[in-house]
């Protein structure tokens, strides 16, 4: 019997086609990374018996970065990151092992199916499972094919059997056109932002953002925000003058006319014509018209449009709107969110989708007569040839959903009924008037048939009043006749569904990374989020994209983007060569950054306009071990210290707060130490500025704290702090935060994990002394008699945290109580405390080795 290895790009995923494909008769277990399940199920492929194991990825299973070396900022020339730098693949998250697990399971396997998502993203992750999984796997036999690939649009039983059926080929040329975007922008990015934040933030103090970020996408899309901000602040407005003329063709109701020439920006013409319709006492009907129109129901919808109305009408922002999409389409609620195609394929089954939706008691109504009366036909779209319109599959109830994954999904299901429904008709009634020689025009709208306008009430014709029934040479009485001032309005800054139309329109990214590039700029603080979810420029957004003008403009303008977007397209589809087009466009931003680099004192200027030099920025905190005086502690982002006199500045940690530690000095080199801290509930610990960006020993790297630091006789390094090896990750130690009392806690030095302890002790020390099981350091705990919780009244007690039976149940990890596997104890109420469900045996914890550590973490965290 074959073996057959099928992978999906997400653990959900994974589970849905497995399930449809078994028919539910499957088992499921959890992988070795805890994160991908596997599930096994026997059937049939190809016409043989086969073993089926399905399981799943995470996204992307590798990165590119550079090696090593040139991954620092401090050693390397930003200009050789264009060609020396040597570039790797790496694991997109250590953590989850993901090669490993993938061999594990696919190790003995005699083909693979690969069930990624069907974009160009999912193509290339295809060849990145392939490249993991083909050394494990059984050679074929001869010309025997084992690769195979599945293309569907959605996760019905109809769509995943049919592409079991018609198992296709992996896309090579698309594979490659995302390692060679992932390789610009990887290399253009970090050239430019590296040299222009190292060389701003060593100026200026208060830039308020952590990294003055370049992007090939990124800038042009910041530069569409700027452009229209400086529409805004160069908009100078002028009076114009309007002839407002109402008649009363009966005696209650006056109908308000609208004036052909529309407005005048001369005040004595307007008067002059004001004077002459004054002398008319009647106006007279011209003419009548009456068209009926068509308002057309809308296309199909792809991606942008529906990120457009999620920003506009409901409120959410793209990358959000984007996850929701996503989470919906992988519980099988919606087709594939990520398509440029907005018509559908002769074959696509319409009246099917249709039928999901008969019950649901907000359209139900609507979809019957359609499906009882028979489904228009929609309007011919965009075949981009990647994936049908955006559809339900299923039904769904807002119970289901809730929150904002209803209000999506509600909008995607009433646009693809409008899509189907019949176009809004109406009569338009256009009475034209003379008054004097001067002509004015009033229109009338009544809906004849309101077609898809049911199911979307907001295109609905707005109801006006009626007009009244005239022919032409008839006579009104004029009610009233005068002259508006008014004046022009400048254009309000950019909504996210304008900026989404602009990038479209300039080929500035993906349907699937627009909503990524638009999120950037506003975490890099060049854009905020205005009420109406619009786009204002910062002050640093304003002087980098107009300091760019100012060198070349083409890194912010959209053409260059746009034709390297063309080229990247052109790899997909196999007209263009890989490596001639990453070697043209990396040749010609190597030349703009050496421009770039020559020129940067013309944005210099611009940014000392609106920013303020790190001398003059910040408040005294701590002392410089060098001059002795007072540095300045810079909040703004990136926080860090600056000495004026020695002209230094030292990085600090960043996401906290930082206040001085007792005065204390370091004695490597008498800097005054600084406490970092992020939070209450949050880890803390000292540091010296000076240690911090210079590492005094070899087993220590460039921001590492007192925690970390291995000096034998400090007492506020790890030698002197640290307890034991952390329960959680490989290399981190647990290390007493001495600053914590009364509530005191241990808090590892590599990941977030903290044991709260000994709450309202006196003092916790940390002991020379070691545990005989464990090897963790003892800890001296000294308790006030009236808080003191050891037995028999004692206030002092010396144990290990891990192993002493008297401070079980004064240890508790984070919000859950934690135990030491020598704490189980058996018997009594210890056994039963917290819920017990799922708890297995374990071995002792030992802190020094890592192999224990997941068996005891099952054993005793509630």
């Amino acid at each position: 019997m074959r073996t057959v290895f099928m992978v999906a790009e997400k653990p959900s995923l994974a589970q849905s086609i497995a399930k449809i494909l078994s028919r539910g008769n499957m088992s499921s277990r959890k992988g070795l990374n805890g994160a991908c399940s596997v599930h096994e199920y026997t059937g049939s492929f190809l016409g043989q018996s086969a073993h089926f194991k399905m399981t799943s990825v995470c996204g992307h299973v590798m990165t590119l970065d550079f090696i090593g070396k040139y991954n620092s900022w401090d050693k390397v020339d930003p200009a050789e990151l264009f060609s020396k730098a040597p570039t790797e693949k790496k694991e997109a998250n250590p953590k989850l092992t993901m090669v490993k697990f993938l061999q594990v399971e696919g190790r003995g396997c005699d083909c693979i199916v690969l069930w990624l998502d069907c974009d160009k993203e999912g193509e290339n992750i295809c060849f990145e499972v392939l490249d993991a999984v083909l050394p494990v796997m059984n050679k074929p036999r001869g010309t025997e094919r084992t690769i195979y690939r599945a293309k569907f649009s959605s996760i019905t039983d109809t769509d995943i059997c049919n592409a079991m059926n018609h198992l296709g080929e992996p896309n090579r040329n698309e594979a490659l056109s995302v390692d060679a975007r992932q390789e610009l922008d990887l290399r253009i990015g970090c050239a430019f932002t590296r040299f222009q934040t190292k060389y701003f933030q060593g100026k200026y103090g208060n830039l308020d953002s952590s990294l003055i970020s370049f992007g090939p996408c990124q800038t042009p899309t910041l530069g569409f925000c700027v452009e229209r901000h400086d529409k805004i602040q160069s908009f100078k407005p002028e009076t114009y003058w309007v002839l407002q003329a109402k008649v009363n063709p009966e005696k209650e109701n006056s109908l308000t006319l609208d004036w052909d020439r529309v407005r005048v920006f001369d005040r004595e013409v307007a008067q002059m014509f004001l004077n002459i319709t004054k002398m008319a006492k009647e106006a007279k009907v011209e003419s009548v018209s009456k068209k009926e129109k068509v308002k057309q129901r809308p296309l199909a919808l792809n991606t942008v449009e529906m990120l457009r109305v999620a920003s506009a009408a409901l409120g959410m922002g793209p990358q959000h709107a984007m996850q929701i999409a996503e989470r919906l389409y992988t519980q099988g609620y919606i087709s594939y969110p990520r398509t440029e195609t907005t018509h559908y394929p002769e074959n696509f089954d319409l009246k099917g989708c249709l039928r999901q939706q008969a019950n649901n008691p907000y359209w139900a109504e609507t979809v019957k007569a359609l499906l009882s009366e028979g489904i228009n036909r929609p309007r011919k779209g965009h075949d981009a040839g990647d994936h049908p319109p955006i559809t339900p599959m299923r039904a769904a109830t807002e119970a289901e959903l809730g929150g904002d994954g209803w209000r999506l999904y509600e909008y995607i299901t009433r646009h693809f009924i409008a899509t189907v429904s019949a176009d809004c008709k109406y009569l338009q009634t256009t009475i034209s008037f003379s008054i004097g020689p001067e002509r004015f025009t009033c229109v009338g709208k009544v809906v004849t048939s309101p077609g898809f306008t049911e199911i979307m009430p907001w295109h609905s014709i707005p109801l006006e009043e009626s007009l009244p029934h005239c022919e032409k040479g008839d006579l009104f009485p004029i009610g009233e006749i005068k002259l508006v001032e008014k004046q022009t309005s400048p254009p309000d800054y950019l909504t996210e569904a304008e900026l989404i139309t602009l990038m479209e329109k300039h080929g500035i990214g993906t349907d699937a990374s627009i909503p990524v590039h638009i999120n950037n700029i506003c975490q890099r603080n060049y854009v905020t989020v205005e009420s109406g979810r619009r786009l204002k420029p910062t002050n640093l957004g304003i002087v980098l994209v107009h300091g760019y003008y100012k060198i070349d403009a083409e890194l912010v303008l959209p053409t260059i983007r746009s034709a390297v977007e063309k080229q990247l397209n052109l790899i997909a589809l196999g007209k263009a060569n890989y490596h001639q087009v990453l070697e043209h466009t990396l040749d010609i931003f190597k030349r703009k950054f050496h421009y770039f680099v020559d020129s940067i004192a013309g944005m210099d200027e611009l940014m000392e306009v609106s920013f303020s030099p790190l001398a003059a920025t910040g408040k005294p905190l701590s002392r410089c071990g060098k001059c002795h005086r007072f540095m300045k502690y810079i909040q703004a982002k990136p926080s860090r210290l600056h000495c004026s006199h020695c002209d230094d500045t030292y990085s600090l940690p960043q996401n906290g707060t930082i206040k001085l530690y007792k005065e204390l000095r370091c004695p490597l080199d008498d800097f005054e130490l600084v406490l970092w801290s992020s939070g209450s509930r949050g880890k803390s610990y000292p540091l010296c500025p000076y240690c911090y960006n210079h590492p005094p020993f070899r087993d220590m790297k460039k921001g590492m704290g007192c925690n970390e630091c291995t000096h034998p006789t400090c007492q506020h390094s790890l030698s002197m702090l640290g307890i034991g090896q952390c329960v959680e990750c490989e290399n981190g130690v647990l290390v007493l935060d001495s600053t914590s009392g009364p509530k005191w806690k241990m808090a590892c030095n590599k990941c977030n994990v903290i044991v709260h302890f000994f709450e309202n002790a006196h003092k916790v020390r940390v002991s020379p002394e070691t545990c005989d099981l464990c090897e963790a350091a003892l800890v001296d705990v000294d308790f006030n008699k009236a808080k003191s919780p050891l037995p028999g009244d004692e206030t002092q007690h010396s144990g290990c945290v891990f192993c002493d039976p008297v401070f079980q149940d004064l240890v508790e990890l984070k919000h859950a109580a934690m135990r030491h596997p020598m704490h189980r104890g058996g018997q009594g109420k210890r056994q039963g405390r917290g819920r017990g469900k799922g708890r297995r045996p374990g071995g002792r914890l030992n802190p020094k080795k890592p192999k224990d550590k997941m068996a005891a973490l099952a054993a005793y965290f509630v």
